[in-house]
C-alpha cells in the first residue's frame, strides 16, 4: 500500500512506522516532512532502509514544541514498544551499589541491588557489579572489613581463610575492639567518597599523629594500610587525575554498533559498561550517542558535569538541554581529552571496536563486505568466490604469475596457484595475464573453481586484455572482470577501480573496497615471494651446476655448509675442502669458475 507523505508536517516530532498494524521503527525529527520524505526517495539506500520502506503501510506523527520534546518522546515511545528496527539496550531495574550493615555491632561490607539508595550505608550505583566486587576486595585489603553473611559470623569459633589471607580483621571471634573495627569502617567509608590522593594524604597525617603520641604500634598498622592502597594503584591498568566525569564511545561496523561507557569517580574507574548491537539500523552516529546516553542516565541517578564523547557531535547542545529538563541537571559535552584522562579516552575507543571484533566472526566480516561490493560493483548474484591475479618479473627475467582466492572466510590458501611464464611473454604484463587465464579457465569446468569475480592488478590495457579471454569462452555471463590501479605516488586509499563500463566509484572506507585492497595487497606478496623463489632456484642452478664434479649431493652440502653462493665464493680451498666430497681438484675448479 502506497504512503500518503502530504499529511506529514513540517514541524518537529516524532514518526512511527507501521507494517500491518506493528510499529516497526520509530524516529525524531526538526523537520518531520523531510525526514520521513528521505526514507522514500529514489536514491540509494542501505538495505534496512530499503527493507524500512519495503514493509511500511502506515505513518503516523506526533509534533511536539520542539526537538528536545522530540527526543524525550522518542525514547520513551521506543521503550514502551521496542519496535523491531530501533536499537534497543536492556536496562537493568535495579543497581549495585556497595552497602555498610551499620546495625551490626561488626559492621559488614556487602554489594546490594537496589533501585536507588536507601541511607548513606549505601555507596553507588556502580555500572556494574563486577565494579562492585572489584571495589569491595579492594577495601577489604586496606581496612579488612568482613564481608561473611551475619549467620556465619555468630557461629564462627575460629578465623576464616579471609583472615589468612589478610582480608579481614576477625571481629567474629574479637581479634579485634569493636571501636578499633568502627573506625576501620567510617575509613572505607570516606576512601569510597574521596580520592586516592586525599585518602594517602589523610593516612600520613595519620602516621605523624600516631608517631606523636608514641603510639607506634597503631603507626605501623597505618603504613601498612599506606603501602596497601599505593600497591593497589600500580596494579590498576589506568590511573587519572580526573575527578568526575563519564566517557561514551560507539563504533560502527559490519551492520553492527559497538558502545563503550566508563564512569570514572573521585579519581577512580567506577566500573564499564559495553553494548553490542547486531544488525542495527541507524540514521547518524550522533542519534546513537542521543540514544546511548539518555538511556545510560535514565537508570542512573549520579550524573557528573562533564561527559566525554570520542566522536565530535552536531547534536551535543540538544542532549545537554534533554539531560537539564529531565533530570534538572547542567552537562558539560565535551570531545578532547585532557592528558589525564587520555589513557582512559583511548580504553573507551578500544572497547566500543573490541566488542564487534570479539564477536564478528570471519564469515561475517567478509560476507558483509562481499555484499558491499556486489552493490558497487553491480554483480546480480551473491558473489562468493573471488580470484586475483598479479605479474611480477625483474627487468623482464624470472617472470611468475599468481592467482589467490577469497572467499567469505577470507584468503583461500590451498586454492592458491603460481604460473610460470614462457621467455618470449616475460615483461609483457598484458600478454601474460591473457597467457594465464587462458590456462586457468580450463579448470573451470569444475563449478567449485569457477570464481564470481576476478580482480586484476593493473590499468585498462590489462583489464582489457583479461576481459577478452572471459568474453570470448562460455563464462561471459557468470563472471565478471575489474581491476584495481594504483593511485599517484601509489599513495594508498586513492587507486581507482575500473570494470568494461568505466570507473566504479567507491566510499574509500567502504568494506567492500577495504576488501579489494587487502585481495590486491595478499596478490602482490604471493606473486613477488613466488618471483624471488624461481630466482634464487635459477641462480643456484645456474652457477654451479656449470662446475663438473658436483652434483645434487655436493651442491646440497656446499649450500647447507655455507649458507649461500656469495658465502661459497669467498672461502679459500682449504675451507671448500672441509665439506665432505670436495677434494683440492674440485675446490680449485669451483674457486676458478665462481
Amino acid at each position: 500500500m502506497a504512503v500518503d507523505l502530504k499529511k506529514v508536517p513540517s514541524t518537529p516530532g516524532v514518526y512511527k512506522f507501521f507494517s500491518k498494524t506493528e510499529i516497526i521503527y520509530i524516529g525524531k525529527a526538526k523537520n518531520l516532512k523531510k525526514r520521513v520524505s528521505s526514507y522514500f526517495g529514489t536514491s540509494f539506500k542501505d538495505r534496512k532502509t530499503s527493507q524500512i520502506k519495503f514493509l511500511t503501510d502506515k505513518i503516523e506523527t506526533f509534533t511536539t514544541k520542539n526537538e528536545v520534546e522530540a527526543l524525550l518522546l522518542e525514547q520513551t515511545l521506543i521503550k514502551e514498544n521496542k519496535p523491531k528496527f530501533n536499537i534497543l539496550l536492556r536496562d537493568d531495574k535495579t543497581y549495585p551499589y556497595i552497602y555498610f550493615s551499620l546495625d551490626h555491632h561488626y559492621p559488614g561490607i556487602y554489594l546490594k541491588r537496589t533501585k536507588k539508595a536507601v541511607n548513606s550505608n549505601y555507596y553507588g550505583p556502580f555500572v556494574s557489579s563486577g565494579a562492585v566486587k572489584k571495589s569491595i576486595k579492594e577495601i577489604q585489603k586496606i581496612f579488612k572489613l568482613r564481608n561473611c553473611n551475619d549467620s556465619t559470623f555468630s557461629n564462627r569459633s575460629r578465623p576464616c581463610i579471609e583472615f589468612q589471607m589478610k582480608r579481614c580483621s576477625a571481629p567474629c571471634v574479637e581479634n579485634i575492639g569493636k571501636f578499633d573495627y568502627f573506625e576501620d569502617v567510617e575509613s572505607a567509608k570516606s576512601y569510597l567518597s574521596s580520592s586516592d590522593s586525599q585518602t594517602i594524604g589523610r593516612l600520613k597525617n595519620d602516621i605523624q599523629k600516631a608517631s606523636s603520641e608514641l603510639d607506634f604500634e597503631k603507626a605501623a598498622d597505618i603504613r601498612d594500610r599506606l603501602k596497601r592502597i599505593e600497591l593497589i594503584r600500580e596494579e590498576q591498568s589506568v590511573v587519572t587525575l580526573a575527578k568526575d566525569i563519564d566517557l561514551f564511545s560507539v563504533h560502527s561496523e559490519n551492520n553492527y554498533i559497538g558502545i563503550s561507557i566508563i564512569v570514572v569517580r573521585k579519581g577512580k574507574i567506577r566500573g564499564t559498561k559495553t553494548h553490542l548491537v547486531k544488525k542495527a539500523f541507524f540514521e547518524s552516529i550522533d542519534s546513537v550517542y542521543q540514544m546511548a546516553v539518555i538511556n545510560f542516565y535514565d537508570s542512573q541517578l549520579d550524573i557528573p558535569k562533564k561527559v566525554l564523547c570520542t566522536h565530535l557531535l552536531e547534536s551535543k547542545e540538544l542532549i545537554c538541554k534533554v539531560l537539564k529538563k529531565k533530570f534538572n541537571v547542567n552537562v558539560q559535552i565535551i570531545h578532547s581529552p585532557s592528558k589525564s584522562i587520555r589513557p582512559i579516552y583511548n580504553l573507551c575507543k578500544l572497547n566500543a571496536k573490541q566488542i564487534i571484533e570479539n564477536h564478528l566472526s570471519k564469515s561475517d566480516k567478509y560476507n558483509f563486505a562481499l555484499d558491499d561490493l556486489k552493490n558497487h560493483v553491480g554483480y546480480k548474484k551473491d558473489i562468493k568466490k573471488i580470484e586475483a591475479y598479479d605479474v611480477s618479473h625483474i627487468s623482464g627475467n624470472h617472470a611468475v604469475a599468481s592467482c589467490i582466492v577469497f572467499t567469505n572466510q577470507g584468503p583461500s590458501k590451498t586454492e592458491y596457484r603460481t604460473f610460470n611464464i614462457p621467455r618470449e611473454l616475460s615483461g609483457n604484463d598484458t600478454g601474460s595475464l591473457k597467457h594465464v587465464i587462458q590456462r586457468r579457465i580450463k579448470y573451470y569446468e569444475d563449478k567449485e573453481m569457477k570464481p564470481d569475480l576476478i580482480l586484476i592488478d593493473g590499468g585498462r590495457n590489462q583489464l582489457n586484455f583479461s576481459q577478452s579471454v572471459i568474453q570470448n569462452s562460455k563464462y561471459k555471463n557468470d563472471i565478471k572482470v575489474i581491476s584495481i590501479v594504483k593511485g599517484v605516488n601509489r599513495i594508498r586509499a586513492t587507486e581507482t577501480v575500473l570494470s568494461k563500463d568505466g570507473i566504479i566509484e567507491f566510499n574509500r572506507e567502504s568494506k567492500g573496497f577495504l576488501l579489494l585492497q587487502e585481495i590486491r595487497d595478499e596478490s602482490h606478496r604471493f606473486s613477488i615471494n613466488a618471483q624471488r623463489r624461481k630466482k634464487n632456484a635459477k641462480n643456484r642452478k645456474s652457477e654451479l651446476d656449470k662446475i663438473e664434479g658436483i652434483g645434487e649431493v655436493l651442491k646440497n652440502r656446499l649450500l647447507l655448509n655455507f649458507k649461500s653462493l656469495k658465502n661459497i665464493k669467498s672461502a679459500n680451498i682449504e675451507d671448500l675442502m672441509t665439506v665432505k666430497g670436495i677434494n683440492a681438484k674440485i675446490a680449485q675448479l669451483i674457486k676458478e669458475k665462481l
